[in-house]
């Protein structure tokens, strides 16, 4: 809980910048820390194989001869 108490204070900012209570921006930056913690680990992956896999084609492409894909 302690964890996403700076996603809960950020949003009920936020929501008082909009003339709200709070309590409802309070709620969301719980809920959109939650998300980002769960997909940044999975968009960082991604980025990682993809950046993997574009190297070994260029490098396949390099000693291959192959100058089609380089």
């Amino acid at each position: 809980m302690v964890n996403n108490v700076l996603g809960m204070l950020i949003g009920a900012e936020i929501d008082r910048d909009d003339g709200g209570s709070g309590l409802g921006g309070a709620i969301e930056g719980y809920l959109i820390e939650g998300a980002i913690k769960a997909a940044a680990p999975l968009i960082v992956t991604f980025a990682l194989g993809w950046g993997v896999r574009f190297l070994a084609r260029r490098a396949y492409a390099a000693v291959a001869g192959d100058r089609t894909r380089s």
